[in-house]
């Protein structure tokens, strides 16, 4: 080899000696900073280095540094970017498989269910581990879920959120509900700069109140000494809202301190200096996330302290004279392998927090948890429209009432989180419908009563127009009379027992006339013979509750046939029908001595009204529809008549019946 040569492969040496200490140099920057919880740092680190290895001669590295990078992905959030950095990491097999799970874990939290599930299914062949069950459970069962959403009416509190930051973590100041503090990170006179875990500037607290028409005024910082170089955030306040409690993350030149709780209480009109409280003797276990039982005398809170369930677990710990008492992990109904975060306390039976380890739609979700007659919580999924695929999580309840806040980042494409309004509406039911005659005809008097099994009883006129409108509880069952002087009675029956949602029921009563024949639609002989065919007992049954509706009256059935046939005969068919008729009222519980069966034969042809006249058009009003005007139509027309006279009629005869 010549001397040039020497020299060139020597210079090609040192540039590979190079290149190779300059990517060894790059990741044990990256590993520090990824050590050090810097995950947004050490993603920017991790990817620059990525592309100096080479797939071919170090693909275990390259595999390696794939994964971390969607580790850095995944804890800031940024779901999207780390399934990309876990799919390279499978590509380049990567040596241990809870690439896998946390891959899973991405995908579910990106809405990608199927997806998510095939990943979550790869882990377990292998492992016995509960998130991944839990998380397999929630990939399979969320699409089902988002197809039962609540009743929860969920907006975007535009008036809360600022445009190009994050915004989240509401929490109402006292019992009185008429001022809000939350936790943001637009602009503000502290020190804005990026935060090397998450990328985003630092967060305050603002606050809002609700002005004279009850609207929230426009943000501003929280006045006081809260807000500082730091990261501040997560506020509770005690049931006087006279005592704060909130999130401080210091840094101080040792680096990171960790989460800390702070408080201050409110003194002639202004905050006092916020203090840090002591909860755990190992000043570096970190704590963040308060919340206050509604006595004040319990303090909630999140922490990765020893003897929890894995994560990050809420603990609870009790007021004395001296500060806390020795905090309690809230157990294993409530914390899992997962994080469980930003608790809110309701009341003695019913609790919130957000959670990654219960079975969720991805992300965090919000879980209500209830205690059973034995005391133990029972963990409960609030699904849609609260929860989401993305993180859900610091809800807050107005007092007693079903609405509040609560925030999230859901279709954010840079991850922004919001603050959203969530409001439960009453059930309100209720019955309207309208009264008139058997003509359709506004009946001005009308009158419903309608009478409940839960003590209802109300008597109302309907309006001029004939229509009513009544307002109904839930779980109750109702009788409806609707009555009018000169016409017969008619009842309903309705119930709002297991409703969900709310309902208007509609009903439209038809009363028919008193002393006027009234034509009894739908009842149908055999062809030639007085036999009801079955399709008659659906208005046969009608009948049946009219004379129930009115126990007081005795009617005549009356038959009626066409002039087709001998006078004789069609007697003799029309009487027998009415008896049948009469018969089927009787089989039906109907006392025979209300009842009267008679044949009118062909001797009744029905009398064009003016509604009749305006259906049919080749008859006129007060025409009668006897054998003579028959005999003058065509064919066609001559069948439609005949139907018409082919009759069954009812009229009442007598209304004192048992009355005397």
């Amino acid at each position: 080899m010549t001397r040039k040569g020497n020299i060139v492969v020597l210079l090609s040496g040192i540039v590979l000696m190079c290149a190779s200490c300059s990517v060894s140099a790059r990741l044990k920057k990256a590993d520090r900073t990824y050590d050090n919880g810097e995950y947004f740092a050490a993603a920017d680190i991790y990817k620059k280095t990525q592309s100096r290895i080479s797939a071919k001669k170090q693909k275990k590295l390259k595999a390696e540094v794939c994964f971390k990078q969607g580790e850095c992905y995944r804890l800031i959030g940024n779901h999207a970017r780390a399934t990309r950095a876990y799919t390279q990491a499978i590509k380049y097999k990567y040596n241990d498989s809870v690439v896998f799970l946390y891959n899973a874990k991405s995908l579910h939290a990106l809405g990608r269910y199927a997806e998510a599930a095939k990943q979550y299914d790869i882990y377990l062949q292998t492992h016995d581990d509960s998130l991944a069950r839990v998380g397999l459970r929630g990939a399979q069962q969320a699409n089902e879920w988002k197809k039962t959403a609540t009743r929860y009416v969920v907006k975007a509190a535009d008036v809360l959120n600022s445009k190009k930051n994050s915004d989240f973590a509401p929490a109402f100041m006292g019992n009185e509900a008429a001022a809000l503090v939350f936790t943001s990170n637009r602009d503000n006179t502290t020190n804005r700069k990026a935060n090397a875990i998450t990328g985003a500037a630092n967060h305050d607290l603002f606050t809002t109140r609700r002005n004279a028409s009850g609207a929230w005024e426009k943000p501003e910082p929280l006045e006081g000494e809260f807000n500082t170089d730091d990261d501040e955030g997560v506020v509770a306040f005690a049931p006087d809202g006279k005592t704060i409690y909130f999130t401080r993350c210091r840094i101080d030149k040792a680096g990171d301190v960790g989460g800390e709780i702070w408080t201050a209480k409110r003194s002639g009109g202004q905050w006092t200096t916020p203090t840090k409280i002591t909860l755990f003797k190992d000043s570096t276990i970190t704590v963040a996330h308060p919340t206050l039982s509604t006595d004040g005398e319990r303090l909630f809170f999140v922490s990765d302290a020893p003897g929890g369930f894995g994560g990050k677990d809420i603990w609870v710990a009790e007021k004395t004279d001296e500060g806390w008492s020795v905090p309690e992990n809230m157990g294993a109904d409530i914390n899992t392998a997962g994080n469980e975060m930003f608790p809110f306390y309701r009341n003695d039976s019913t609790f919130y927090f957000a959670s990654d380890g219960h079975a969720g739609l991805g992300g965090l979700d919000i879980f209500k948890a209830k205690k059973d007659s034995t005391g133990q919580w029972q963990v409960y999924n609030m699904l849609t429209p609260i929860n989401s695929n993305g993180d859900d999580f610091g809800i807050a309840f107005e007092n007693d009432a079903e609405r509040g806040y609560f925030s999230s980042n859901r279709n954010q494409s840079k991850y922004y989180d919001r603050i959203y309004s969530f409001e439960l509406p009453e059930l309100v039911y209720a019955v309207e419908g309208k009264i008139t005659d058997e003509k359709g005809n506004t009946l001005p008097d009308a009158i419903i009563k309608l009478v409940g099994d839960n003590g209802t009883n109300v008597k109302i006129r309907a309006k001029k127009d004939g229509t009513f409108r009544i307002k109904l509880d839930k779980n109750a069952n109702y009788i409806m009379l609707a009555t009018s002087r000169g016409y017969l009675n008619s009842s309903a029956r309705l119930t709002t027992d297991n409703l969900t949602d709310s309902k208007t029921f509609v009903e439209n009563f038809a009363l028919p006339t008193i002393g006027q024949p009234i034509p009894i639609d739908n009842i149908f002989f055999e062809f030639g013979k007085a036999d009801l065919t079955p399709e008659s007992e659906t208005a046969l049954r009608g009948t049946v509750k009219m004379l129930t509706d009115n126990p007081n009256i005795a009617i005549e059935i009356a038959a009626h046939t066409d002039c087709v046939g001998s006078d004789d005969a069609n007697m003799k068919l029309s009487e027998a029908r009415a008896k049948s008729v009469v018969d089927f009222l009787v089989q039906a519980g109907i006392a025979p001595d209300r009842l009267t069966a008679k044949g009118y034969g062909e001797s009744r042809p029905v009398v064009v009204d003016e509604t009749m006249a305006k259906e049919l058009r080749f008859v006129k009003k007060d025409e009668i529809l006897n054998e003579k005007l028959v005999k003058l139509l065509t064919p066609e027309q001559q069948e439609i008549v005949n139907a018409i006279n082919r009759r069954t009629e009812f009229k009442v005869t007598k209304t004192t019946y048992n009355i005397y």
